[in-house]
């Protein structure tokens, strides 16, 4: 009995070995089968054996989860830290509190200096930046890096979207950065590097190697128009790139706006006045803000908006003229009015809108209306350079998407008569009426001729047929057909129409009559003249119109914020 116990221990320890010995794949054991060993395995051994492996498994099995849980609760643990340096801005923070610890993007940015992204340059390398704007692209790299493009007034920056422990980065930070909406707002924390290659699609050559992100205002996930399809040029739409027309451009205007084009060709509009108000201010000159509500039209005719007004029939300014020349007869002497004007044309064409700025100039003069030619022949020669001086990366950013040649003006601007205008045309082929108005082509062909005679895109034409004058100009002392008048040309186009007038109220009040305007309607306008006034004349200038033909524009519809004409009443 002794010998037989023994015998089945040995043999029980035998099996034990040869089974623990064999690796996890059978296929691949090396260990002799106990089938060919001849040798007999107990029932009772095998379970036993069997079960002590299986807990052996479960044991590992259990050590494994606890060293993964150890570790996600490191994970969680980093990522709670890390949380603070990224999400949406809650709307208790943008209620101008004062509580820097309202929240983790006013904590972030307490004590800091917004930095524009133009201001971004290799010098600041190294300098921990804090930058606003939109979120104009994102490229994904993978789940731990990806590059967000930032765009402000026209800039655009690239900000590098790293997982770094070192930077307090997570996955779930890039994560969060590649969900931002096209357009959305953000504030930026991060450092200037300079990167090892030069950056291309972006304004600035340095990027932002991000700490922190925040998104101050989500836009929509599918917008109407996109940033970068309203700032397509015609050669990349008939490259096959997607763009937009202008109808769809001037329903979302506002987006449109935001291109670098546009935000150039606004930025050229408001140099054009800086320089408009420091050369007539120089000279003397005093701003004033004449009304837009009369009691009859300023100007004749039948383009004008009327309405009630308060019982009254009223209409829209059509100018500011009636009111600029009683300024003068005030003892003003110089003014200049920089206002809104309105014309109730049906006119459909790249160069008319119902309402446009008016840049408006009156002034006594002592002699001659040549002193008025003089003022203008200096004033925007004035404009242009000033232009040229300030706004080299505006002209840019417009050529880029609309390309255009600088424009051509002399130091002395160039006067021709209407008679001389017509004479050049007649040697060129073309008829012209010598005492009617030219239309838009034989303008632009006149235009042709004097760039190519005189090398000028910029002249005045002066002594215009006085039937295709306003009621308040002074006719010529030799010829009443012909009046003290003149129009200003840009590449072909008028945009300047100006005069000497009528101070006297006999013959104001007959011209009135004959151009079919009721003078009770004026007759405050006229009597002012019956009190004391000096020769004296002017011109006005649409302000949308010097710069679309500045800049070589095809539409005054991309030189006016938000467009008015026959058909165009929103937004």
């Amino acid at each position: 009995f002794r010998h037989c116990t023994l015998h089945r221990v040995k043999k029980s320890f035998h099996l034990s070995y040869t089974m623990s010995s064999e690796p996890e794949n059978p296929s691949s054991s090396t260990a002799t089968p106990p089938e060919e060993s001849g040798e007999k395995i107990s029932k009772k051994a095998a379970k036993k054996e069997a079960a002590k492996l299986e807990k052996q498994r479960r044991r590992q099995e259990k050590e494994e989860e606890e060293e993964a849980s150890r570790k996600t609760a490191s994970l969680s643990i980093e990522e709670e830290s890390f949380s603070r340096n990224y999400g949406d801005v809650t709307l208790n923070e943008l209620k101008s509190t004062e509580d820097p610890k309202a929240g983790k993007w006013r904590e972030a940015v307490e004590g800091k200096e917004w930095t524009d992204v133009r201001e971004l340059v290799e010098a600041m390398a190294g300098t921990e930046v804090l930058i606003r704007g939109g979120v104009h692209t994102y490229r994904h790299v993978s789940s731990k890096k990806g590059f967000l493009i930032v765009r402000q007034k026209g800039y655009l920056v690239q900000c590098v979207v790293t997982e770094s422990k070192e930077n307090h980065v997570s996955v779930n930070m890039v994560k969060f950065v590649k969900q931002l909406n096209s357009e959305s707002f953000v504030d930026v924390i991060g450092y200037v590097v300079l990167p090892k290659d030069p950056v291309t699609g972006t304004t600035q050559q340095v990027e932002i190697q991000v700490r922190k992100v925040y998104c101050v205002n989500s836009a929509l996930q599918q917008l109407p128009l996109y940033v970068e399809d309203a700032a397509r040029s015609e050669a990349d739409i008939q490259a096959g790139k997607p763009g937009a027309n202008q109808d769809t451009r001037l329903n979302f205007r506002v987006i449109d706006l935001r291109t670098a084009a546009n935000q150039g060709i606004f930025s050229i509009q408001g140099w054009t006045q800086i320089g408009w108000r420091e050369c007539l201010l120089r000279k003397g000159f005093i701003e004033i803000h004449s009304p837009k509500l009369l009691a009859g039209s300023s100007e004749g005719g039948s383009a004008v908006f009327r309405l009630d007004y308060k019982g009254q029939p009223a209409c829209l300014a059509q100018s500011p003229q009636l009111h600029k020349q009683m300024a003068i007869c005030a003892d003003f002497e110089r003014v200049f009015e920089v206002g809104a004007v309105y014309r109730a044309e049906d006119s459909f064409t790249h160069r008319h809108l119902c309402e446009f700025i008016g840049l408006d100039v009156e002034m006594a003069i002592h002699k001659h209306y040549s002193e008025i030619m003089d003022l203008v022949g200096e004033l925007f020669p004035f404009i242009f350079n000033k232009i040229n001086e300030n706004c080299q990366k505006e002209l840019e950013a417009i050529r880029k998407q609309y390309p255009f040649q600088p424009l051509k003006f002399l130091p002395k601007t160039l006067r021709l008569t209407f008679a001389e205008g017509i004479q050049m045309l007649k040697e060129a082929g073309v008829e012209a009426d010598p005492l009617g108005d030219l239309n838009t082509e034989t303008e632009r062909k006149l235009g042709l001729l004097v760039l190519e005679k005189y090398n000028t895109e910029f002249y005045i034409l002066h002594r215009y047929p006085s039937a295709v004058r306003p009621f308040y100009t002074m006719p010529c002392a030799d010829d009443p057909n012909y009046s003290n008048s003149f129009d200003v040309f840009i590449r072909g186009e008028e945009i300047i129409s100006g005069a000497q007038r009528v101070h006297d109220p006999e013959l104001l009040t007959e011209q009135a009559k004959r151009f079919g305007i009721d003078v009770e309607t004026i007759k405050t306008y006229i009597d002012s003249f019956r009190y004391g006034a000096p020769p004296h004349g002017g011109f006005g200038v649409g302000l949308e119109r010097v710069v679309m033909l500045f800049c070589g524009l095809n539409n005054i519809r991309k030189t006016s914020l938000f467009p008015r004409d026959p058909l165009r009443l929103a937004p």
